[in-house]
């Protein structure tokens, strides 16, 4: 078994910032790179799945296919929250109940762009 360990990024956060950005850069981008490789290969479950040759797609069609999964698809949005919100401490955790909607908009637009910057990946 791999242990898993957040990785430290600094310099995100600055002084001025809300609580919600500080949250951000603090708890989700870290978890979130942590889980890079699990979001990565659901990604390409999700695609063999429903049988979708991305290998045959110019670049800004696996793009467009990105995103389109990320507006329409509520199972496989609500896996990806539980694949990065399951990472989070109880402090975290209580942080997240009061501002859940929000953040779960940073982190299904931080996932979005890192599978898409990933795309090579796949």
């Amino acid at each position: 078994m791999i242990k898993k360990e957040r990785p430290v990024l600094s310099n995100l956060v600055n002084t001025g910032t809300s609580e919600t950005e500080k949250f951000q850069n603090e708890v989700l981008r870290p978890v979130i790179k942590m889980q890079h490789q699990l979001v990565i290969t659901s990604f390409k479950n999700y695609l063999q799945k429903r049988k979708i040759d991305f290998s045959v797609l110019p670049d800004k069609k696996k793009r467009s296919k990105i995103s389109s999964v990320y507006k329409t698809d509520n199972n496989y949005k609500n896996f990806i929250l539980g694949v990065i919100i399951g990472q989070f401490s109880m402090d975290e955790f209580a942080f997240y109940g009061d501002k859940s909607s929000e953040i779960n908009r940073r982190i299904l637009q931080i996932t979005s762009q890192r599978i898409k910057d990933s795309i090579s990946e796949i």
